[in-house]
């Protein structure tokens, strides 16, 4: 049986109340990490974002994601899974919701950026469908103050290829 299938998920709008657990999430799952400034000042300006709750957890958040509009396209900003929750579907889960928040924005367009470093998100978003586009030089911070490439990534959702 899917890992998916066997657990109850519900995703609701992220609002500042989730904070302290996706500050958890976030802490725990990057160490370079989104601050609270960035998921407050995301909120506060209307950007898309949700976050993941699954009943064998007792109602706690396990995952998120925050995306941006844009003319015809949305961008993922951010999008975690609690690291003990990983590989079990529920990146992909968020990820069809925030495919079908594309459809009322007519967004056809999906778009994102991934370290190179993440090889596991990285081939989540291929097997969803998504294609290497290019490369952000220097685009994260890395450790000893450098910086790691991103690959930029989309998703053609005009059902006519890209």
């Amino acid at each position: 049986m899917n890992a998916v299938l066997r657990h109850a998920q519900r995703l609701e709008k992220m609002t500042a109340a989730h904070l302290d657990e996706v500050m958890t999430i976030e802490n725990a799952a990057y160490p370079f990490p989104w601050t609270r400034g960035n998921f407050i000042d995301s909120l506060a300006s209307g950007y898309p974002a949700q976050v993941l709750f699954d009943s064998d957890r007792r109602g706690h958040v396990i995952g998120y994601f925050v995306a941006m509009e844009g003319v015809d396209e949305l961008h993922l900003l951010n999008l975690t899974v609690a690291p003990e929750a990983q590989s079990q579907g529920h990146g992909r889960f968020m990820l069809d919701a925030l495919v079908d928040l594309c459809r009322p924005c007519r967004a056809l367009q999906l778009w994102l950026e991934v370290r190179q470093s993440n090889p596991r998100a990285h081939a989540l978003y291929l097997r969803y469908g998504f294609r290497d586009v290019g490369v952000r030089r220097g685009y994260y911070p890395a450790a000893a103050g450098r910086r790691e490439d991103a690959l930029v990534m989309s998703l053609d959702l005009s059902g006519g290829g890209a």
